[in-house]
Formats: C-alpha cells, sequence, structure tokens
C-alpha cells in the first residue's frame, strides 16, 4: 500500500489507539444493528470483524471504517422476512457482486450523479423508520412481534403502549443523555460503550426486570465465526434482484460518502473505485461467516480519525479488537439490557437524519422540496427498493429538464455587446493577492466534484478567490452544497471567497437559499469588474490587520 511506504512505530501506536477505540465503539453499534434487523447479535460482530478488516485491508481511504451500519436496517429486516436468512446471505452475495462490477468498470464516480435532496430523502426516511423499530424496546413494550409496514408498527405501538416498563425506559433514556454528555464533554469519549457498560452495571446491580440479550437470545457464543458457503437458490435470484440493487446502492452512496467526510477530516484523498471494490469483496465474503452487508461507517470513521488513525491499519486493528471481544468476553454481553442498545441506535438515528439540511432544502426549488417529500414518503411509507428506483428516475428526470431550461435564444443588440463589457476578463489587471475560477456550464449534481480543482492546492492560494458563475447556466441543490463546501475551506484557511456574474436562475437560487450569511452579501458581486475592486477592499483590510498586529 503506499500509504504504508513511510509507515513507522509511531503511527503503528497512534493506530493502536484508534482501532482499540473504534473497535468498542463499534462493538454496541454491530449488535444493535443485527438486533433491528431481525437477527442475532452475533451477526452484527461476525459482520463488523470481517467486512471491516477486509475493507481496511483492500479499500481505497486510508482510514475508512467498514461494517454493518443503520442504512441497511430497514432493507435487511424486508429481506429477512420475505424471504429468510438464506435470502439474505443470497442478496448481499449479490450487492457484493455489483459493487465490485461497478468498482472494476470506473463506475465508482456514478454515485455522484444522485441529487442532494433524493440523499436526504432517503437518509431522513431511513432514520425515521430505524427509530420507529426501536420504540418496542426502548419502553419495554409487551408486544409479540413488531409488524414490517411502518403504519401497522405505529399502530401496534400505540395499542401496547400500556404495557410499557419503567425500569426498561429509564436505562434508555439514561443511556441516550450518557450518550449526549459524553459528546458533550470531548468527542475522543467512546460515548457507545460508556452508555452501554452504564445501563448494563445498573441493570445487573439493581436487578432490574428488563429484557437482555441473554434473554431474548440466549447470549452470544464464544469462538471465531465459522465458514459455511451459504446456500444458493436459483428460485430466489429474480426476487432478490431489486433488493440487491438497493443494497449495492446504499452502499455505494454511504461508503462514498464516508470517504469524503475522512477526506475533510485528514486532509487526504480516496480512490473511489479501489473502494467500491473493496466494499463489494466484503460484502461476498460476510455472508459465508454469518454476517450482513456492510459499508462504510460515517461515525465510526470519524472516530478512527479523532481517535489519531493514521493508516488502514487502524481499520484492522479495530476488527481484530472486536474479535478479542468475541473470543474472551462474549459471555458478559448476556447482560447487555435490550432497552440500552435501543437508546444507542435512538441516538445513531437521529445522527445520521441530516436534519440540519432541511432547512436549507425548504429554502430551494419546489422541484427540490417536492423530490425530497416524494423520496422520504416513499421511502417510509412504500419501500426502499421503490424509493431507490424512483429517486433514480426523477434524478435522470430533473437532469433533462435543468439543462432543457438553459438552452436560450437571443439576438445580439448593441446593448447587450455594452453591458458584457463588465464581464470580460481580456481588459482586466488580475492583482497578485487574487485569483480566479470559472464555472462553464451547468453546475448540477454529477459536475460538483470538478470544483475541487479550486482546493487541491489550497496553500498556495492568494488571500482572495473569486468564483466567475457568467458562464454557469444552471445550479441545483447539489451544486449549492458544493459552494458552501468550498466557502467553508477557503474560509477555514483564511481566505475569502468572492462570486461574481451568476445568471438569473443560478442568482435566484443563490439568493433564495440565503447564501449571503455564508459569505457576506458584499462578496456577491454582478460583474468581474466589481469582484477586482472588492478583491482590493479585502486585501487592504488584511494589510491593515496585519500592520496593526505589528
Amino acid at each position: 500500500m503506499v500509504c504504508l511506504r513511510d509507515y513507522n512505530l509511531n503511527k503503528f501506536q497512534h493506530d493502536v489507539v484508534a482501532g482499540v477505540t473504534v473497535g468498542l465503539v463499534a462493538l454496541p453499534l454491530a449488535m444493535a444493528f443485527a438486533i433491528a434487523s431481525g437477527l442475532t447479535p452475533q451477526a452484527g460482530i461476525y459482520c463488523a470483524v470481517v467486512t471491516g478488516f477486509l475493507i481496511s485491508a483492500l479499500g481505497g481511504s486510508k482510514t475508512q471504517i467498514g461494517g454493518p451500519t443503520g442504512a441497511f436496517v430497514v432493507v435487511i429486516a424486508g429481506i429477512v422476512a420475505l424471504h429468510g436468512v438464506d435470502g439474505l446471505f443470497m442478496c448481499t452475495v449479490m450487492a457484493g457482486v455489483i459493487l465490485v462490477i461497478l468498482g472494476v468498470t470506473g463506475m465508482g464516480t456514478a454515485v455522484k450523479y444522485i441529487p442532494r435532496p433524493i440523499v436526504i430523502g432517503f437518509t431522513n426516511g431511513i432514520t425515521v423508520l430505524i427509530a420507529s423499530t426501536q420504540i418496542k424496546d426502548f419502553f419495554g413494550l409487551s408486544l409479540e412481534k413488531v409488524p414490517g409496514e411502518f403504519w401497522l408498527r405505529m399502530e401496534a405501538i400505540a395499542e401496547n403502549f400500556h404495557t410499557l416498563s419503567y425500569a426498561a425506559t429509564a436505562l434508555a433514556v439514561g443511556t441516550v443523555v450518557t450518550m449526549l454528555v459524553c459528546r458533550a464533554v470531548s468527542n475522543r469519549i467512546p460515548g457507545p460503550i460508556v452508555a452501554m457498560l452504564g445501563a448494563t452495571v445498573a441493570a445487573v446491580v439493581l436487578k432490574l426486570p428488563v429484557a437482555t440479550i441473554g434473554t431474548r437470545f440466549g447470549g452470544i457464543p464464544s469462538g471465531l465465526p465459522h465458514l459455511a458457503i451459504p446456500h444458493f437458490r436459483t428460485d430466489l435470484i429474480h426476487g432478490l434482484l431489486g433488493p440487491a440493487f438497493t443494497v449495492a446502492m446504499l452502499g455505494a452512496i454511504e461508503s462514498l460518502m464516508s470517504a469524503v467526510v475522512a477526506d475533510r477530516m485528514s486532509n487526504d484523498h480516496h480512490n473511489p473505485n479501489v473502494e467500491l471494490m473493496a466494499q463489494g469483496v466484503a460484502n461476498i465474503v460476510s455472508p459465508m461467516f454469518g454476517g450482513l452487508p456492510a459499508t462504510g461507517a460515517i461515525a465510526r470513521t470519524a472516530t478512527n480519525i479523532r481517535a489519531g488513525a493514521k493508516s488502514p491499519v487502524a481499520g484492522m486493528i479495530h476488527a481484530l479488537t472486536l474479535l478479542c471481544v468475541l473470543l474472551f468476553a462474549a459471555p458478559l454481553a448476556s447482560y447487555i439490557p435490550m432497552a440500552a442498545l435501543a437508546g444507542i441506535l435512538m441516538v445513531v438515528a437521529y445522527n445520521m437524519g441530516e436534519w440540519r439540511e432541511i432547512p436549507q432544502l425548504l429554502k430551494l426549488t419546489k422541484t427540490d422540496i417536492s423530490i425530497w417529500l416524494v423520496t422520504f414518503a416513499l421511502t417510509v411509507f412504500a419501500d426502499l427498493t421503490v424509493a431507490v428506483e424512483a429517486g433514480m428516475i426523477l434524478a435522470a428526470l430533473l437532469f433533462i429538464g435543468r439543462v432543457a431550461d438553459t438552452t436560450t435564444v437571443s439576438q445580439v443588440t448593441d446593448d447587450y455587446v455594452e453591458d458584457g463589457r463588465v464581464h470580460i476578463l481580456q481588459d482586466k489587471d488580475i492583482p497578485y493577492y487574487a485569483t480566479i475560477f470559472r464555472i462553464h456550464g451547468p453546475f448540477l449534481f454529477g459536475a460538483t466534484d470538478k470544483l475541487a480543482v479550486v482546493t487541491e492546492d489550497i496553500h498556495a492560494l492568494p488571500p482572495v478567490v473569486i468564483l466567475r458563475l457568467r458562464n454557469m447556466t444552471a445550479l441545483d441543490a447539489t451544486g449549492l452544497f458544493a459552494l458552501e463546501e468550498i466557502a467553508r475551506q477557503l474560509h477555514a484557511s483564511k481566505r475569502v471567497l468572492i462570486l461574481c456574474g451568476a445568471r438569473e436562475q443560478p442568482a435566484q437560487l443563490i439568493r433564495k437559499a440565503d447564501f449571503e450569511e455564508v459569505i457576506g452579501r458584499e462578496n456577491i458581486c454582478d460583474n468581474v469588474q466589481e469582484a477586482l475592486k472588492r478583491a482590493e477592499e479585502v486585501f487592504e483590510k488584511l494589510e491593515s490587520k496585519v500592520a496593526r498586529a505589528k
């Protein structure tokens, strides 16, 4: 591996600390995701061990942590209910093959063609579904079976809510509060493991009458996961194609989103196609050890980086840490209360919901809002597979419509020529303290990664960066989000971003989204001439600050 060429003892020490930390954090999450999916808790740990090791060893991201995640909970539960565990293992292998094909054929970049409103709609819907499946254990309800459909589930919960257990509710609430306090004190504190241990000790010492892993599943067997080739039933292939595609797409989206987050936090750059191939191999192997589908886990990846990870070795140590738990501490897991795991999942579900994005979305066009609502509604009330398919169709129609809107026909007049003089660059001097980048064509989902050229050598940039939008013919929510990210990166490096020359549709969307709050109203200019004047003002202020500091 390239990242191991200059590997040394100091980096290894950092990787050990990070790997053990994230391994402990992953333990309760792996069990909780497996239980929420309708499987045994050990299935989640087996998945985390096998896929966590393979994704780190083979992947294209230096600090990515792989394993079971909340994105799969709903679709896994549906597959198990319809086709049983054999069907799930088949579906996971099929999804793994699809991911390998995507990586080998260079389609790793194709995931970027899903617009942001659709991704947020998926995420919001999955969050609501995960939370709804945990209400039973959170309140300790006496409910024999939780229905698979959202409305029926909520109806059953409402009818049986009078059976709630005060002890289970207290443990679940205590778990949530503990995780929130840990996060408020320091991001380095492993909130899930602290909360789980606290709740387990409280349940044992106080002898609380609550359901535990031991009472529901008979505990977790000690020892290594057993290798067993899943039974491949040809009669299930046709019915599993849709779910397999859904698992593959969700896995690709979440793993590449997680890798992008890792890049920002560690100042690295991942290889999306290599990452998808690693995800595919991991998902092909996972069912052979009784594991679930897996993908890159954003929260665990962030924990890994914050704990000091320097290379993929940290991810492999995370998997070995979980393996040690299986070998030496599995019997102790029997005492973990189900209410504690439900509390952990509630917090995880809320954190993955991207709720802060919704107010921004509501400021955008009616088209963006309607696409988000349709995706959200289909995810919650219909089926995740239907939501993914509908989302892809909406993405295609949206792209066609927005590209068509960029076509204009107009007569060239004397006024048109005169009005264009303030926008042209040929007769203007660009000072040493500023640089200009331009966007040419529609800046929609699928094209936003091209903006990375602005910050790929950020430390070599002058104090002022001007982004010329004169030839940007269209802008959407995903493009706007990319502009915000660039603005924040430049601001973090003590540089100023100025936008200039936006045409009618992009300018209108920028105003609706209150983009001026991100970079300041004075840094949104009508043309490049005004932008250069503003750059001069900014530089003079910077110079005066430096002079006063001396």
